[in-house]
């Protein structure tokens, strides 16, 4: 499913459509059952603990199969996250790259930090060695054309290692970033370290995102990852 040369040099692909229109119409009534209407959080962090009908998106075999192509067939689901842009929850990201992991508890090793407490998740930012041996799943469940907020991604990015959050807009060379507008059912995979940033939607509509990281390989010294 996945050009996976292209992918290793540029850090992400867009897939086509993996879920039918009943499917995401399906799951985004799930989601809805499950959640607050209306929050002005723009991310529900553990929805699959919310939902966790979801464990059949992060299982899907498409999904899967892209994730194993990527990474192997011992990856696991380490944390998923629902996003939603709406009139009460519209907002910009700036350049950044994905570099924090959730834990089980905190275990004090060098190398790992800084530490931080998100909504009761222990998170802490690993070394770079943990962070490419994973790659995220993005399912699209509304159409996300540029008007709505799309992704907008650096290629190539990912292989510059950890950059200093301060030093990233130094690191994205205006029109060679790249727009990533995702039909509804489809997938945006990328890997955690590749910048990407994103622009407030134009005309507020929802713009439901489940976001799965996958990962291989334990931990050391006792620290455990969050969701196995």
């Amino acid at each position: 499913m996945l050009n996976l040369t292209k992918f290793d040099a540029d850090g992400f692909a867009i897939t086509q459509p993996i879920l039918t229109p009943n499917d995401t119409t399906r799951l985004i009534s799930l989601i809805e059952q499950h959640t607050i209407p209306n929050n002005k959080r723009g991310g529900i962090r553990d929805i699959m603990h919310r939902v966790p009908e979801l464990i059949q998106v992060s299982n899907h075999p498409a999904v899967r199969s892209i994730v194993e192509s990527i990474l192997d067939s011992t990856a696991f689901i380490v944390r998923s996250t629902l996003f939603d842009k709406t009139d009460n929850a519209n907002w910009k990201v700036p350049w950044h790259q994905d570099v924090t992991i959730a834990v089980s508890k905190r275990v004090e090793l060098e190398g790992y930090g800084p530490w931080s407490n998100k909504e009761s998740i222990t998170h802490v930012q690993p070394p770079t060695e943990v962070l490419n041996r994973m790659v995220t799943v993005r399912v699209h469940l509304d159409p996300c054309p540029a008007s709505n907020g799309a992704l907008r991604v650096m290629p190539g990015t990912h292989k510059l290692g950890r950059i200093n959050q301060n030093d990233a807009p130094q690191y994205v060379s205006a029109g060679n970033d790249v727009c990533c507008e995702v039909a509804a059912g489809a997938a945006l995979v990328m890997r955690p370290l590749l910048l990407h940033a994103s622009s407030p939607s134009a005309i507020p509509t929802h713009r439901r995102v489940l976001h799965f990281d996958f990962a291989t390989g334990d931990l050391p010294a006792g620290l455990e990852w969050r969701m196995r």
